[in-house]
């Protein structure tokens, strides 16, 4: 269980290059990164990051997000110092400021007048002291995670089935099985490092069989050998359905039902009336495709159900789940290689945030809140001076009652419910109505600090000290390796201070991560005594080096199993009270938010490939923005001729909680791979980068009755086709004279001129997207004169400037220099420029432009290499058009393309997208005899040659240029 922590060597100059080796911050595959760093003297610089080669996770493999940490770990747009009511604070008086405000609301309306609403961003340690301080001392359970957003349907479903919330499986179990059934996952984009895991099984096992549910046809599939596009929400007669076949057709394992389980007989009479055609008519999918299914899963030896969000975030996700567990059950898959249930977490430490508590439904280490018992341990272990007596108020609950005036102060830590939490309208009037709202964070600027009384800065991935525990159950070491950026200070220490200081010493004395995790190991030991699933007590008492030198390990940790345990159930005993697994008699129901003739659209949602949650990292990469640079709302052809719309047009979205002033407005991507009335678009977008793409704007309060998730997959819509009468782009330098506050002031005046706006990093500094004056408008007239580049340019901008004018008045074009650098270009109603980011941002990042690069932005004319188009390859640049040249010569294959184009040849991300090119152009062929077809390229259009100029002068630093076409 040892790993080196660092090793440092002395470079030529002096300075010292060090390794170290921690885990990377994103989703929850959990994977090892080696991170190499130069210090020298007191400062120390992130140089590079590459996967740890023997990490259980990942072998040395990254996605392309992992690959860009260094890129992304940046001092810009960091939280330095405490905030409070908008001005600077020292340390105390903000810890003051917040521990007074909570014990005085306590002392007069008790301790559920508070809440903390916290992350999977956090490490473990800091959601134990969380848990500890609300749980323990404070005596209330209004302590909830953004994992209720995730996962939360899935724990409470193993703990309808198996007494616990207990993932049977390893990651191993992935490429050892002979099927595998990829339910509501997108995993080529959302868990890529396990995607190419998975691919690898199958080209060493053609044998493997890989199946996907899921309305959309996703990148993922391009990998499948079956896809069941099922109507959304239907999962649970899909899976009752095939419990009915395999009882039908005698292939359930009777013996492994008789003595490891319970309540098979009221299942499978819920299950008798989902024959084939009764499964197929209810979830819209043709029957063959449905009886391939079943046939693959009652024929195959092992099988594996790796499922995500589209069967978490539903109204019905916990009978989803079940559904899911039952298939396993009843085939005695379960426990084996290859077998069981596999639910994959989202966020890096969901699971480890399930483990000390995190969850209002629990209490700390897998014991439950109303067990008489557990509460008793825990109170004695903590030895704290009250205990929580009941559940507390999960995620939307608790911000209705924030809303009602019940809970008066909130603490958010490391995350932005603004964004992420349904129903964003109601969620703005709470915390806007909510006495205190503390904010603690890394970022200086999200949509939920905009409405935080007292804002904390905490320690960023670089510089956080612990542990975290992936989905497959296994606890590794993220070591910080840089020290606190400003007066940051770790999460675990904020909330030790602000207990101490509410008189809470005795319980939050720790001084450092290695106390807390070993007193947390010591309660998942606690009157064990293999009861209970979470065990830890082969980790207690590691000494510090022990603990700084922790390998990644599965737990359960003990005397039995000193190295973990890679899968559970192996002995068929549960932790049920019979200590025998539970069949869950389902039901089927349909999404909450159903359509209706106002809303008659569905709206999905869910991550794109090279970004994360709400961007505040991810979104400062260039490289990351320039695979999907843009928030887009994704529906086929049919809808796309019944809204008359085409590629690039704007929607505007809205739902029965939606108001106009919250109204989504999104550019079409028209997709086939969607089903008819169901729309798809992406979650990370927000006010800090997009004037109408939030969409949690139209999402209600729908939310599952058991654990409380939200319906974030099914949300009933209108969509109405929006026009106006400007368009345009505007680039802006990250080297802006007067750096970057006048940048800023520069990007917010922009802003607010727009009636619409997107915001994309781009390599030489930001490119805004505008549109302006709405169709039809009773200021039509003044609208169409509203804008002026040129006014523009001369009132905000104080630099040698170039002045182009097309086609009179309605297409625009003006540019800035400061000596022979480019400062600012922007282009109204000109579409010449739209595909042409990358060509920007070069002109935009370089020290000077020589005579031929100026003479080619005033023709609009980029040079041919910038006619990659849209991005497909993040590691290496790679743009469509040469991918789909290569394809339509004949290249057939990912491997192929790598080895012309170096694609997919370092992080793998893009892999399952050159795939779909492939399979798409060989579709295209296959149905189009004696036409060809049109690839989906993006051509960087030039103006006419026609292009003249007629009058150039010279005025000192000033020049002017007038075009015509």
């Amino acid at each position: 269980m040892i790993n080196p922590t660092s090793a440092s060597q002395p470079s030529v100059q002096g300075a010292c290059s060090k390794l170290s080796t921690t885990t990377c911050p994103y989703c929850g595959v959990g994977c090892g990164v080696d991170v190499t760093s130069n210090v020298e003297g007191d400062s120390e610089q992130l140089v590079s990051v590459q996967g740890t080669a023997s990490h259980p996770a990942n072998f040395g493999r990254l996605c392309v997000k992992g690959s860009k940490l260094a890129e992304t770990n940046v001092k810009q747009g960091r939280l330095m110092t405490p905030m409070v009511d908008g001005q600077r604070a020292q340390w105390d008086a903000a810890i003051s400021t917040v521990a007074n405000k909570f014990a005085s609301l306590i002392e007069e309306h008790g301790p559920d007048s508070v809440a903390f609403y916290v992350s999977g961003q956090l490490l473990t340690e800091d959601y134990y002291v969380a848990n500890k301080l609300m749980k323990g001392y404070i005596g209330s359970g209004n302590i909830d995670t953004n994992s209720r957003l995730c996962m939360s349907s899935a724990v409470a479903a193993y703990k309808r089935a198996f007494g616990a919330d207990t993932v049977p499986c390893s990651y191993e179990d992935l490429e050892l099985t002979e099927l595998l059934v990829l339910v509501g996952s997108n995993a080529a984009w959302t868990h890529p490092v396990l995607f190419q895991r998975i691919e690898r099984a199958k080209k060493l096992n053609p044998n493997m069989r890989l199946v996907f549910i899921d309305p959309r046809r996703t990148a993922s599939c391009e990998a499948g050998d079956l896809h069941l596009p099922i109507k959304p929400g239907t999962d649970v007669a899909l899976f009752n359905g095939l419990v009915h076949y395999l009882e039908q057709n005698k292939h359930l394992n009777t013996d492994y039902i008789a003595a490891f389980t319970e309540g098979f007989d009221d299942t499978i009479t819920a299950c008798e009336s989902w024959t084939l055609s009764a499964v197929a008519e209810y979830c819209d999918v043709n029957q063959s495709l449905i009886e391939q299914f079943y046939q693959l899963f009652a024929g195959s030896e092992s099988a594996i159900s790796f499922y995500s969000m589209g069967v978490n975030q539903s109204s019905s996700g916990v009978d989803k789940a079940n559904a899911i567990i039952n298939c396993h059950l009843a085939t005695g898959k379960i426990g084996r290689e290859g077998c069981g249930p596999f639910s994959i977490t989202g966020q890096p430490n969901a699971m480890g945030g399930r483990e000390v508590g995190g969850l209002a439904n629990m209490l700390a280490c897998h014991m439950d809140i109303g067990n008489a018992q557990h509460r008793a341990l825990v109170k004695s272990y903590w030895q704290s001076p009250t205990i929580v007596p009941d559940i507390g108020l999960k995620a939307v609950d608790m911000f209705d009652a924030i809303e009602q005036g019940k809970i008066k102060a909130i603490w958010v830590m490391a995350t932005n419910p603004m964004v992420s939490m349904p129903n964003r309208h109601k969620i703005k009037a709470a915390l806007n109505k909510c006495e205190m709202v503390v904010v603690s964070d890394c970022v200086a600027n999200n949509d939920t600090i905009a409405m935080a009384d007292v804002v904390l800065p905490a320690t960023g991935w670089s510089e956080k000290n612990g542990t975290v525990t992936n989905s497959e159950r296994r606890i590794s070491r993220q070591r910080g390796f840089l020290p606190p950026t400003g007066e940051a200070r770790h999460d675990w220490q904020i909330i030790c201070d602000v207990a101490k200081k509410m008189g809470f010493s005795n319980g939050f004395n720790y001084a450092n991560p290695s106390e807390i995790f070993d007193e947390y190991c010591g309660l998942t030991a606690e009157q064990n005594n293999g009861s209970r699933d979470l065990d830890l007590s082969g980790l207690c008492g590691l000494t510090q080096k022990q603990y700084d030198n922790l390998a990644p390990i599965q737990w359960p940790v003990n005397k039995a199993n000193p190295d973990g345990v890679k899968r559970m159930f192996t002995d068929g005993r549960f932790f049920t009270a019979s200590q025998k697994a539970q069949f869950i008699a389902i039901e089927a129901k349909g999404p909450e938010q159903a359509t209706t003739t106002e809303f008659p659209f569905v709206l999905n949602s869910g991550r794109v490939r090279d970004q994360w949650h709400t961007m505040t990292r991810t979104g400062t990469s260039a490289d990351l923005t320039s695979h999907v640079a843009h928030a887009s709302v994704a529906l086929n052809n049919v809808d796309a001729s019944k809204l008359q719309v085409k590629e690039g047009d704007l929607l505007a979205l809205s739902s029965q909680v939606s108001t106009s002033l919250s109204q989504v407005i999104l550019p079409v991507k028209i997709d086939d791979g969607q089903r008819n009335g169901e729309f798809f678009a992406p979650i990370h977008w927000s006010e800090q980068n997009h004037a109408a793409a939030n969409i949690s704007h139209l999402y209600t309060d729908a939310n599952d009755s058991i654990s409380g998730q939200p319906e974030l997959k099914h949300a009933a819509i209108n969509a109405l086709k929006v026009e106006f009468f400007h368009h345009g782009h505007i680039f802006i330098t990250q080297h802006l004279e007067g750096g970057h506050e006048q940048r800023q002031a520069v990007i917010n005046k922009l802003c607010s001129t727009f009636d619409y706006w997107r915001l994309t990093k781009i390599a030489g500094g930001e490119m805004l997207t505008f549109a302006h004056g709405r169709v039809p408008s009773p200021r039509i007239e003044s609208d169409s004169l509203a804008f002026d580049l040129k006014e523009f340019i001369q009132s905000s901008i104080s630099a040698k400037y170039i002045w182009a004018a097309r086609k009179g008045d309605t297409q625009q074009s003006a540019y800035a220099l400061t000596g022979d650098r480019l400062q600012f270009a922007a282009f109204s109603d000109v579409n010449i420029l739209q595909d042409n980011a990358l060509w920007l941002s070069a002109l935009l990042a370089a020290d000077s432009l020589n005579v031929e690069q100026t003479t080619a932005l005033l023709r609009g004319e980029p040079d041919e290499r910038f006619n990659q188009g849209r991005l497909i390859c993040s590691c290496f640049k790679v743009g469509i058009n040469p991918i789909n040249e290569e394809i339509a010569k004949g290249c057939n294959s990912v491997d192929g393309l790598g080895e012309k184009l170096k694609c997919g040849t370092n992080c793998g991300s893009c892999k399952s997208e050159l795939q779909q090119l492939i399979n798409a152009r060989e579709h295209d062929n296959t149905n189009s005899a004696g036409h060809t077809p049109v690839l989906d390229t993006v051509n960087a259009a030039s103006p006419s040659k026609k292009t003249q100029q007629n009058q150039i002068t010279f005025s000192g630093e000033r020049i002017a240029v007038e075009t015509q076409l």
